[in-house]
């Protein structure tokens, strides 16, 4: 087999079972290996430390597939996995028939993403290792979950820097209807997986949805980045004054409305802004407007930590809108998807914005990714979204 051989001291990341091999750290390759082929990543001595798939376009130039030198990357190793990631979900979830069934590394796949939308799976390849196996994973998810179709999603620029091109399409059964209807708490809603974003819907806010509306009765609420209204439409549903919601994307209001149809939820209630948020907000604190409760998701300011100053920014500004809206008493939920900003700088940001309005305000929630993306030990890098539930003093 080939060989990645670090250079001197740079074991220690995998000795501690973090899957990744940074192009820095390696100091050769025995053998002419391919993108996507399997290598044996070997100390400065060349002890054995794991399999990985090599990815001579990326800076990170190998993601550990198994920590066993007597493991085969076959099939049978890609059956055990993914059977042991669905089989992990069927006690996960139970308030929704969408889910994540496969999380990347933290589900020992590395550049592979699989969601579940009802009958239909979307799958996201995303590395030259995953490139390799793909087609195998694609029957093995339909013979594993018993749905009728996989559709790919594989257009994530990620792909690019894995020297990968993108891809759309279908790759097992019929082509998916335009809007693929799911269950989520008490609502429905209208998913596009052939042109949502991500797999085509947020997956990952799902408790977090249904938590806001918990919390959202007898509240005014301004749902910022709505996308196709999950927050705004669970908090009209448990009961709230009304809900604005603001957007980029006249696509993304569309589908909002649509699922305020299909809940049967009233239309006098719902208010649509389309348009740059930030200037949106600065509108409605020019006009006075104030809210009891403000929903900020972003989209990623931060993809990776080089980015984190130049994001910083831009995290406390919306939030320093957002609290300059806000009635006394008022709650801010606040997000970060951002893997360049960690849960303590997200915090910080968070903290001199409510400094910045000149408001006292305290933490009474902390929020994550739903338990169908679970994080890793080894793999901090998979807890990516973080958020607070802010009370404002007074």
């Amino acid at each position: 087999m080939h060989r990645l051989i670090l250079k001197k001291g740079r074991e220690k990341s995998l000795l501690r079972r973090h899957p990744w091999v940074f192009s820095g750290a390696m100091e050769r390759i025995h053998g002419v290996p391919g993108a996507g082929d399997t290598v044996e990543v070997v100390t400065s001595k060349e002890i054995f430390l794991a399999q990985a798939a090599y990815s001579p376009h990326s800076q990170i130039v190998a993601r550990v597939w198994d920590w066993n030198r007597e493991s085969r990357i076959d099939s049978e190793f890609f059956h055990k996995r993914l059977h042991r990631a669905v089989a992990a979900r069927q006690t996960l979830v139970r308030e929704s028939n969408a889910m994540r069934l496969v999380h990347s590394e933290s589900d020992g796949l590395p550049g592979l993403v699989i969601d579940r939308y009802c009958d239909t799976v979307v799958m996201q390849v995303l590395t030259a290792g995953m490139e390799r196996w793909y087609q195998t994973c694609a029957d093995l998810i339909l013979q594993l979950t018993g749905t009728v179709r996989v559709y790919e999603r594989s257009d994530a620029e990620i792909r690019q820097l894995e020297g990968l091109i993108p891809r759309v399409g279908v790759l097992r059964g019929t082509a998916p209807p335009q809007l693929v209807k799911i269950r989520e708490g008490r609502l429905d809603f209208w998913v596009d997986i052939m042109g949502g974003q991500k797999t085509g819907f947020y997956l990952d806010q799902r408790v977090n949805r249904i938590r806001i509306g918990e919390i959202a009765c007898e509240k005014e609420v301004l749902d910022c980045f709505c996308h196709s209204g999950g927050f705004a439409l669970h908090a009209l549903a448990c009961g709230a004054k009304s809900a604005m919601c603001i957007d980029t994307s006249e696509a993304a209001l569309r589908l909002a409305r649509a699922n305020l149809a299909l809940n049967n939820l009233p239309e006098n209630k719902a208010a649509w802004c389309e348009g740059d948020v930030f200037a949106i907000l600065r509108g409605l604190r020019d006009d006075g407007k104030r809210f009891d409760l403000v929903i900020l998701d972003p989209p990623k300011f931060a993809p990776t930590a080089a980015h984190a100053n130049r994001a910083a920014r831009g995290y406390k500004d919306i939030n320093l809108l957002a609290f300059k809206l806000l009635r006394p008493g008022g709650l801010l939920a606040t997000f970060s998807c951002s893997g360049g900003i960690s849960a303590e700088l997200f915090q910080k940001i968070v903290a001199g914005a409510a400094l910045d309005a000149g408001i006292d305000a305290q933490v009474i929630e902390f929020f994550a990714a739903a338990p169908d993306h679970p994080v890793a030990l080894n793999f901090p890098e998979s807890a990516y979204l973080k958020g607070l539930l802010c009370r404002i003093s007074g």
